[in-house]
């Protein structure tokens, strides 16, 4: 499992946003801040279970000496004592763990508290891990949950210790195979320009290249790829395919499985394939766009996202489970969903960037070699950019443990945006996923900051603000405002003018930070002196065009000049507390 740490400099960075939000807002799968209990003893207890929780969740990153629901430095923090030793805890947790852990543990000079935090490293192994006591967790999210049956078997998918697809079939090889399947899977492998002696090779041959053959006999991965539909049904009971035609949420008007009906026959992998493909592309349309001299043909749900999903769904799906893939196709919108959660301590908030890892890794491993998927990871990324490109919403993930579910939404191709993807493409400036994502956001959006663009690219805060500084002064994309944590980037007018394709880019972007608090200040002063109550945060935005956060900032600079927040909840209004009184209180002599 991929080992997920955080640095030193990104923790101090971290632990400077305390003073506007809680430590627990700040948690991940990979980072967690504990107060270092008053009793050492419980203190040592409490390391070796979150070492044990993290390990058992890939690894991460533990900050010890910090509360967790306390807003404010001074108050978060504080500290660990002198008698905790970093080498003596490190050797606690090492005695008290099975199989054993050696995380790293550092020390933080801090100016509060006991002036120290201990920060343990805990590297992520080969779970399960348990106390010495047999107790166990596993992070999820952030949470350390309880390592069940359930979490104990998940992870030993993980570790490729439960491969279904890696069990030979006790029958002979030729009995079990299809030729159509054998045929299929060399056209697909060819299209994906696999190596031409590879596909020369006989289907025996093929076969053992791909290494889903075990002492002559055809793995379960093998049956999968290139099996009968009599063969599948008899080894591998559970798995299958279904298409439905939606009318409604509850309704269908067509349906179709691999293993009866319309699809009587194509239940091997790439006959399943080649049949979802084309019943979805029986209702989804081509849009042609004009570009120059030529004409390009765009269908509503892009070709390479369709299959990434589709091969995604049949090659991860979990065999122990008695479910098909299913693809629901509504008439706006197409589900491809598939038996088995996410493994690994893969989220759909992380999805895009997440080391590799495989239910099935023998079944991955044969469709790598044919290039059909990728072993990096890069699947997810191509789906993303095949909406992006062509100026669309990506998919949304689902996690519902039981099955991952990719939804599309079925959308008009943007000509303008496919235009200047190709012509940037012309000049050299290839568009990654986390370029187009930030200018689809800022298309309907005024403007983005860091934390909400790192969140949108599931990129770490410094990732990310390299890559809006990036878009902003080597592409001249973007504009950028602000200071610090108030940091802001939006499009330029003219990038957005040409985007959008219709409108005054303008009219949407947020007035300038001087004209904003001169205008709110006004304002606060004004009905101050007719002794008026003040402006609620929803009023300021409405003058400004700010979101909530950034009126809080606004304010928080208009300190200095009065400005005082009363009242709580949606009656809180904003006063200008200044030394002039109000007209109607003013006497006359």
């Amino acid at each position: 499992m991929p080992t997920l740490m955080r640095e030193l400099t990104e923790v101090r960075a971290l632990l400077a946003r305390l003073d506007q939000v809680d430590a627990d807002t700040l948690e991940a799968q990979d980072l967690d801040f504990k107060e270092w209990p008053a009793d050492d003893r419980h203190a040592v207890r409490l390391a070796v279970d979150m070492a044990v929780c993290m390990a058992n969740g890939g690894g991460g990153t533990v900050v010890l000496g910090v509360r967790d629901r306390v807003v404010g430095r001074a108050k978060a923090i504080v500290g660990v004592p002198d008698s905790a030793e970093p080498h003596q805890l490190k050797r606690d947790i090492y005695e008290r763990t099975a199989p054993k852990l050696t995380p790293e543990v550092l020390e933080l000079p801090v100016p509060e508290g006991t002036g120290r935090l201990l920060v343990m490293q805990v590297h992520g192994g080969l779970p399960p891990y348990t106390t010495t006591a047999g107790a166990g967790t596993v992070r999820r999210s952030k949470d350390c949950v309880p390592l069940t049956g359930d979490l104990r078997d998940r992870l030993m998918v993980e570790r490729g210790e439960s491969d279904v697809t890696a069990v030979a079939v006790p029958e002979p090889v030729e009995a079990l195979l299809s030729a159509a399947a054998v045929e299929r899977l060399r056209d697909l492998a060819r299209q994906e320009q696999a190596p031409a002696d590879l596909l020369r090779k006989t289907d025996l041959d093929l076969l053992g290249a791909l290494d889903v053959l075990r002492d002559g006999r055809l793995t379960k991965a093998g049956l999968l790829i290139a099996g009968s539909a009599t063969a599948l049904a008899r080894h591998l009971p559970n798995y299958g395919w279904t298409h439905e035609r939606m009318k409604s949420a509850t309704t269908y008007v067509d349906r179709a499985d691999g293993r009866d009906g319309p699809g009587k026959g194509e239940l091997a992998l790439p006959l399943a394939l080649q049949a979802l493909e084309a019943r979805i592309n029986a209702d989804n349309p081509i849009t042609t766009v004009e570009h120059g001299l030529h004409h390009f043909e765009f269908r509503a749900y892009p070709t390479v996202a369709l299959r990434e999903a589709l091969l995604n769904a049949l090659c991860h799906l979990d065999l122990r489970l008695a479910s098909p893939v299913l693809v629901k196709q509504y008439p706006r919108k197409l589900e491809i969903s598939n038996p088995g959660g996410l493994v690994g301590g893969i989220t759909p908030a992380n999805i895009l960037h997440h080391p590799p890892l495989a239910r099935n890794p023998l079944l991955v491993h044969a469709l790598s070699r044919l290039r059909l998927v990728n072993r990096s990871n890069l699947g997810v990324g191509r789906m993303f950019e095949a909406m992006l490109i062509e100026g669309k919403e990506p998919p949304l993930i689902i996690d519902e443990e039981s099955a991952v579910r990719v939804v599309f939404k079925r959308q008009e191709t943007s000509a303008p945006f496919r235009e200047f993807i190709a012509d940037e493409g012309k000049a050299g400036r290839v568009l990654d996923v986390d370029h187009m994502l930030v200018l689809r956001y800022l298309l309907g959006h005024a403007e983005i900051d860091t934390a909400l663009a790192a969140e949108l690219c599931q990129r770490r805060e410094a990732e990310m603000r390299d890559i809006l500084d990036e878009m902003a002064q080597d592409y001249g994309y973007l504009e950028r405002g602000g200071v610090g944590r108030g940091t802001w980037w939006r499009l330029k007018p003219a990038l957005h003018r040409r985007l959008e394709g219709r409108g005054n880019a303008e009219r949407d972007q947020r007035i300038d930070a001087d004209v904003a608090k001169t205008r709110v200040l006004n304002m606060l002063k004004q009905r101050h002196r007719r002794g008026e109550r003040g402006l609620t945060n929803a009023e300021v935005r409405a003058v400004t065009g700010y979101t909530r956060q950034q009126v809080n900032r606004l304010i928080h600079e208009l300190e200095a000049e009065s400005v005082r927040l009363t009242g709580h909840g949606r009656g809180a209004t904003y006063e200008y507390a200044g030394g002039e009184e109000p007209t109607q209180k003013k006497r006359t002599r």
